[in-house]
């Protein structure tokens, strides 16, 4: 497990020992102030805890005090290139950590004035290396962005903050692919101590992005790599946000929700509607937040046995569905019924307060 220092993202703690937090990015335009914070608001019903707002131009960061005004309690990162003056104004409106490469912004009395203004606020700095945006010196002494030109990069960064006094930063190292995300992670690893966000940039559709995504991150965070995630996806950052949820949950690394974990089915298959009832019972159990262990069992094969080590359950045989509590019986539902009974149990058991399960992550299995 590597050890990592504690940086403070308003009250959230990244490194340190803290869990691995959970971050996405809105893909609205930040000057649509309401559509951005109607973003946001549907993030954190996700279970994002941090979320990161483009600032392009003086008209985005104009927009950040409105946005911070209306979401007062979620920690919102500034995502800023090149112009130092919109970080300056970003730290004005009250944003909670910077995501600025200080190479980048000009001249060492530019960077010197964010340092004193986001030290002054206690603002973080993410220093964010990406494959795609490497040097133009780096990639011509390495021949392409290598994982050690990557780290070469954010060492070059990482020493100009040094150099100020600024030491409460976040690294991260993206490439589009897994080798050199995961080679580049692990090298910067043996050089320093600042907490890692982790993440496999522009990896791809809410498919191949998913894979990729949960392959580059799983690898690290099994080492005992990474602090903060970011799955990157094609799709609504809701999604990347369920994505990250599910790839620490099969690292029990944290529990949130439930989890759906579905077999393939087979011939032994007694009910027609199994996959569109599994989908519907999903959709249906969104908004739980409590980790909850379910299972849907399409047979009586090893229906019992999963019902056994689950808070609720069901078994369907010749398309009746036999409802588990607590590993044992409760009642018969027909299976066109079994959708509206297994939710109201479930909306029943969150009611009572849903027991700790010994020894078992509490997953949703569905079979």
């Amino acid at each position: 497990m590597r050890q990592s220092k504690a940086v403070k993202v308003k009250d959230i703690q990244i490194g340190g020992g803290a869990p691995v937090v959970v971050q996405s990015m809105t893909k609205t335009d930040t000057v649509d102030v309401d559509g951005t914070v109607a973003q946001i608001e549907e993030m954190m019903r996700a279970g994002c805890e941090i979320a990161r707002l483009a600032v392009p131009d003086k008209e985005a960061a104009i927009a950040l005090k409105e946005i911070r005004k209306r979401v007062p309690d979620v920690p919102l990162v500034a995502d800023i290139h090149f112009h130092y003056k919109l970080a300056l104004m970003a730290l004005d409106a009250g944003i909670d950590k910077l995501r600025l490469n200080p190479g980048n912004i000009g001249a060492i009395e530019r960077v010197r004035e964010v340092v004193r203004a986001a030290q002054a606020q206690k603002v973080p700095i993410r220093i964010g290396v990406n494959g795609g945006s490497l040097e133009k010196d780096l990639l011509a002494k390495y021949g392409t962005a290598t994982p050690e030109a990557m780290v070469e990069s954010a060492m070059r960064h990482i020493r100009i903050l040094e150099d100020l006094g600024f030491t409460e930063t976040i690294i991260s190292l993206k490439a589009s692919d897994v080798h050199r995300t995961v080679a580049a992670y692990r090298l910067l690893a043996e050089k320093v101590d600042y907490p890692f966000h982790l993440g496999v940039t522009e990896a791809g559709t809410a498919f191949g992005g998913t894979i990729k995504s949960s392959i580059g991150l799983g690898i690290l965070l099994y080492e005992g790599i990474g602090d903060t995630i970011r799955v990157s996806l094609a799709a609504e950052p809701q999604e990347e946000v369920r994505v990250a949820w599910e790839i620490l949950k099969s690292l029990e690394l944290r529990k949130r929700g439930v989890t759906v974990v579905a077999c393939p089915t087979c011939g032994r298959l007694d009910i027609d509607n199994f996959v569109e009832i599994v989908t519907e019972i999903e959709k249906r159990l969104a908004h739980v937040e409590e980790p909850l262990h379910l299972s849907i069992m399409g047979c009586a094969v090893n229906g019992p046995g999963e019902a056994h080590d689950s808070h609720l359950g069901v078994t369907f045989g010749r398309n009746v569905g036999m409802i588990f509590k607590n590993g044992k019986p409760l009642r018969k539902v027909a299976g066109e019924d079994i959708v509206e009974a297994f939710v109201k149990e479930t909306e029943q058991l969150l009611a009572e307060g849903v027991p700790e399960k010994e020894e078992t992550e509490q997953l949703v299995t569905i079979k």
